[in-house]
């Protein structure tokens, strides 16, 4: 059974007019941009935080306030588009997103890059799902799998990229300029921008429902900020975690009784009456889960435990960018056959890379590390595009983007949610086996009167006991980061069999 349409024979590309492929171009460069700008701050957050004198808590909010910001700006996308038109939009999002970056590389203290960060991902929240939606009302269906993949090519490359060049600069010459790198990009895609849009979806008279936008907003930052702050505040025991509790329940109870009530909502309810998108919503949270967790696990893992430096990270890294492209060279044909399938596939490859990465010890391989990552580049280029093409299938036209951009809020809201939670493994099993670790690590175990058992390791004087508890604390963390790589792929199995969910659209 076919999933998607084949398209008629002839050459599918010279059918596509030269604003078509200036519109494509567009996307692809400003979501190239976005999605580096996402994951480079996780490679130089070590730099950050000897600059600029903070703790491991304290530089955390580079990343967290980042996506807090972007999850919350994302529900006004369609909104936005109505009100000024996808040429207005665009330019000025991208300009704003490109004056944030470099307000970030001139912050003079952690407290100005949070707020410059922040800035970054309001300006940089509509990028993604605009983009998305401009392809998928400027394309006919039947061509939507393959532009699909051409935009895939920035959506999971940018987040790959980022750390390649952020660890190559950030060597050679300083965490500031992993920010400033980002302008050359900013003014291209404003040049390509400005040349291929206008202002289509502009609509006079269009208004915000703002106590459906600002319920949605406060509810997505209330679960952020609880997920990413409740192991460090010991969780319902602290007064912060309840009121942000309390405060998501509320504001997704005023969320949803807004969007079932009111005249004009921020979110149609017709969105919800289409099968493939309703689905297509609980799978691209899951897709959420799996986007930049391996990108932001490994940098610490192999920084801190192996001691390799920014650029060696930024190589091994890119597994993840060559494995996208390798799917890129059968995702649209398998899509075509049969877009569940291909769906199906892609979420196992990534479980199974998934496992692989909970087998890595403390002394692994840069070829194991590499290469798993290449698995779950892949997996994951491999799922995106039949993901979308099914959960856009049989939505009207005229819901295109505000669908768009709700879509890309799960994505982005499962991503924060699924790095907070993949954190706080890491950190509750490390703690766990550390004190369990400690336990036989003691002048009492019989071992250490054996040389022969214990090798180097020795109790006899404080340097000897401190290269101990080094070697100890090392050991406890990677379990942890196996524990961590463990959720990873139980999560992606989870997407296996949500894929045969979705209804296969007609032959047209």
């Amino acid at each position: 059974m076919v999933a998607v349409p084949v398209p008629r024979r002839g050459g599918v590309l010279t059918e596509f007019t030269t604003r078509q492929w200036l519109i494509l171009a567009t996307v692809q460069l400003a979501t190239l941009l976005f999605g580096m700008t996402v994951t480079m701050a996780n490679v130089i957050l070590p730099q950050i935080k000897g600059a600029l004198s903070a703790t491991s808590d304290e530089a955390a909010w580079v990343v967290t306030f980042n996506l807090v910001a972007t999850a919350v700006a994302t529900p006004m996308t369609g909104w936005l588009a109505a009100r000024f038109g996808w040429r207005r939009l665009m330019v000025g999002a991208l300009s704003g997103f490109l004056l944030a970056s470099i307000a970030c590389g001139l912050a003079p203290s952690l407290g100005m890059l949070v707020l410059a960060r922040v800035a970054q991902g309001a300006f940089g929240a509509p990028i993604m799902p605009l983009g998305q939606g401009m392809i998928l009302a400027s394309f006919e269906r039947r061509h939507h799998p393959l532009v699909l993949m051409f935009w895939g090519i920035g959506g999971v490359f940018g987040p790959v990229l980022g750390p390649v060049l952020g660890g190559i600069v950030a060597e050679a010459l300083d965490w500031r300029w992993v920010f400033f790198m980002v302008a050359p990009f900013g003014v291209l895609a404003i040049v390509t921008a400005l040349a291929a849009l206008d202002d289509e979806e502009k609509r006079s008279g269009e208004r915000l429902d703002w106590t459906g936008f600002l319920s949605l907003a406060i509810a997505m930052a209330a679960a952020q900020l609880l997920i990413s702050r409740g192991q460090r505040l010991d969780w319902f025991d602290s007064p912060e975690i309840v009121i942000e509790a309390a405060v998501a329940t509320v504001a997704l109870y005023v969320f949803v009784v807004r969007t079932l009530t009111a005249a004009r909502p921020l979110l149609s309810p017709k969105l919800f009456l289409d099968r493939n998108f309703t689905i297509g919503l609980f799978a691209v949270f899951v897709m959420g889960w799996l986007s930049f967790t391996p990108i932001v696990l490994f940098p610490p893992l192999l920084q801190e435990l192996r001691g390799y430096p920014d650029a060696t990270v930024g190589y091994l890294m890119a597994g993840r960018g060559i494995g996208n492209w390798i799917s890129f060279l059968f995702v649209v044909q398998l899509t075509r056959y049969d877009a569940r399938l291909a769906l199906a596939l892609g979420f196992a490859l990534q479980a199974l890379a998934g496992w692989w990465m909970a087998q890595l010890d403390i002394n692994m391989t840069a070829g194991s590390v590499f290469w798993s990552n290449t698995l779950q580049g892949v997996g994951f280029g491999l799922a995106y595009t039949p993901l979308a093409t099914l959960s856009f299938a049989t939505l009207d036209i005229r819901h295109m983007t505000q669908g768009s951009g709700f879509f890309n809020l799960l994505r982005n809201f499962g991503s924060g949610i699924f790095i907070s939670v993949s954190v706080l493994v890491l950190v509750r099993t490390s703690a766990q086996n550390y004190d369990r670790l400690r336990r036989v690590v003691s002048p009492f175990n019989e071992l250490f009167s054996l040389p022969g058992a214990v090798g180097g390791w020795s109790l006899d004087s404080p340097a000897l006991i401190s290269g101990v508890a080094s070697e100890v604390q090392r050991q406890a963390a990677m379990a942890g980061y196996v524990n961590a790589f463990y959720l990873f792929a139980a999560a992606a199995a989870l997407g296996i069999p949500m894929a045969f969910l979705f209804k296969l659209p007609r032959r047209s």
